[in-house]
């Protein structure tokens, strides 16, 4: 059984609001906290408790990769790339020559995936520093079967939900969970968009929903007339 130094998962894939995180955590399996899980079948509370001890654990590293709205946007761009890009960027703050890694698998091939991250860690850098060679291998339910993509999973849901609490604030408003499934959000949507004429600046511009939500007030305006 391979012996991992990393683990990576993302979370904000799918909502209308937001920006999608990635997290990546490194450590040894034996220094993790106890309760990792997916983060999916854990508590807010416990989520938060878990972040915060991996966050100020002197034996683990954390790091983040942030995919914004306008990126998400973006017409030269799909989902599956901007997962790598994410991960990527997080597996950039941690990674160290020679690691291995495992990644929740954001592609229907894990091969494919797994190939992208590597070779994108590897090419990733600045003027000062070159990228890193590292193995990574992708698995489908990776946040339920290894503690480190669990871990990692926490991270990026704690953060996801720390940037959606954020922009409650922002706009002065429960904007909700930011899932297109959400009333609440689909609801903040139409508001602001009635108040504003446009969509606010935390919607993905290029989702169904907002398309959606810009169509019926377009189709309100008219029948005022």
């Amino acid at each position: 059984m391979a012996t991992y130094q990393i683990g990576v998962d993302e979370a904000g894939k799918g909502p209308v609001l937001g920006p999608m995180v990635a997290a990546a955590v490194r450590a040894d399996e034996g220094d993790l906290p106890d309760g990792i899980d997916d983060s999916k079948r854990l508590t807010a509370a416990t989520r938060e408790s878990i972040a915060t001890q991996l966050w100020e654990s002197s034996t683990i590293a954390v790091g983040l990769g942030i995919v914004t709205t306008d990126e998400i946007d973006d017409p030269e761009t799909d989902m599956n790339s901007l997962t790598v890009a994410a991960q990527v960027r997080a597996l950039g703050e941690v990674a160290g020559e020679g690691d291995h890694a495992l990644v929740d698998a954001g592609d229907v091939s894990e091969s494919r995936f797994a190939r992208r991250v590597q070779e994108g860690v590897a090419d990733a850098g600045t003027d000062t520093e070159s990228g890193v060679a590292i193995d990574v291998t992708a698995e489908h339910g990776a946040d339920e079967a290894s503690r480190l993509v669990g871990a990692a999973s926490v991270i990026a849901k704690v953060e996801r939900d720390s940037r959606i609490d954020a922009l409650d604030e922002e706009y002065d408003d429960d904007i909700g969970s930011g899932y297109p499934s959400d009333p609440t959000t689909r609801a903040f949507l139409a508001d602001y968009v009635d108040r504003h004429g446009e969509l606010p600046a935390c919607a993905r511009a290029s989702w169904s929903t907002c398309e959606d939500v810009l169509a019926a007030a377009e189709q309100s305006d008219l029948a005022e007339f």
